[in-house]
């Protein structure tokens, strides 16, 4: 009889006569020298999506948000699929909660189980996936309660939603960890709306007005419910405003942030906060390729990488750390490119991530 055992790094068979030596298989780091994507892309096929996606991003694929599709494909509606004991509806002015669940979160629901189907059939075998979910602060700013006003104005309805969309990811990814077996996540959570959030500029149901501020230390607090629940998981946190507010997001305990790199600039207060988080270890996914195609000429790859090899080098850190803190994306979601950009944004990410490992003569 057989038996193994792990010494190592390496698998020992041993049986009455012989010893063999089987090297394991040791899974990469999730962001080294890999590209990857926002959420959202073009048209309302989830098997073409996936297709598309495995083939341009193999090493970190994700789980693409296809609203074209309509109610409930978006990423406020894809997260409210996900909410456990919570249930909203569409009314004309955006989703409500609800007291039971309707006709709108059951599409939610079927469009993302076909996403599922979708991903387990096309992204079988790999090592990472990502996924993305709308987080906590910009679910409470885009749902109501059944007042009217946005869930952002009750502490309680806040604390709820984020408690259920925090079990909710957890079954999520229990349930994408059934269909890919061995398969790790990274779980990007999207939160567009912090910087009005914390800044007050959210407008009342009547638009005469504007929702209060919501305090730094509390949007921390409730994003912080939210890392320490997934553990583990690495977790990357997406906001794309000129004034995300970088260092409470990092100090939220998230391991990487998703950053335009192309509205960076050269401003101190801009770069300072950027130059602390790389001296702190903290990944970036760097977007550098529009969203929608540029017109005119397209620019070479040494001009895509530009903003983010100019914000290194102004910060004085080696460019050879940058396909170990660098992920290069789209600058945001793709849905409103047509097919063929979409592809195109893809394939100059992944060029981008390989140059960032190996520079092309003349970096």
């Amino acid at each position: 009889m057989n038996d193994q055992r792990d010494r190592g790094g390496i698998e020992i068979a041993t049986g009455s006569d012989i010893e063999t030596i089987v090297p394991l298989r040791v899974k990469r780091s999730w962001h080294d020298g890999v590209a990857t994507g926002i959420g959202s892309l073009p048209g309302d096929s989830p098997d073409e999506a996936a297709r598309m996606i495995a083939g341009e991003l193999p090493d970190l694929p994700y789980l693409a948000e296809l609203p074209d599709r309509g109610v409930g494909a978006d990423m406020v509606g894809r997260t409210v699929g996900l909410l456990v004991d919570v249930f909203a509806e569409v009314v004309p002015s955006g989703w409500r909660v609800m007291r039971r669940p309707g006709r709108d979160v059951r599409r939610a629901k079927d469009f993302l189980e076909w996403d599922l189907d979708a991903a387990t059939e096309q992204y079988a075998g790999a090592d990472w996936v990502k996924v993305q979910v709308c987080g906590p602060w910009t679910l409470a700013a885009q749902v109501e309660v059944g007042s009217g006003n946005r869930a952002l104005i009750d502490d309680g309805a806040v604390d709820d939603l984020a408690a259920s969309l925090t079990q909710g990811l957890l079954d999520h990814l229990s349930e994408l960890g059934r269909r890919l077996p061995g398969t790790s996540f990274v779980v990007q959570i999207d939160e567009p709306s912090v910087p009005a959030v914390i800044s007050g500029m959210l407008s009342t149901p009547s638009g005469f007005g504007t929702v209060r501020a919501v305090d730094r230390q509390r949007v921390g607090q409730v994003l912080q419910r939210v890392t320490d629940a997934l553990g583990e998981v690495p977790t990357v946190v997406h906001c794309c405003h000129e004034s995300a507010p970088h260092r409470l997001l990092r100090a939220a305990g998230f391991d990487a942030l998703s950053v335009d790199f192309t509205d960076v600039g050269t401003s101190a207060a801009r770069l300072d906060p950027i130059g602390e988080l790389v001296e702190g270890g903290t990944v970036f996914l760097a977007g550098l390729v529009p969203g929608v195609r540029p017109t005119g000429r397209a620019p070479d790859l040494r001009s895509w990488a530009a903003p983010v090899l100019g914000t290194f080098d102004r910060l004085g850190f080696p460019r050879e750390t940058l396909s170990q803190r660098v992920v290069p994306t789209p600058t945001c979601g793709l849905a409103g490119a047509d097919h063929d950009w979409a592809l195109d944004a893809m394939k100059t990410v992944r060029q981008l991530a390989q140059a960032f490992q190996d520079p092309p003569e003349g970096w």
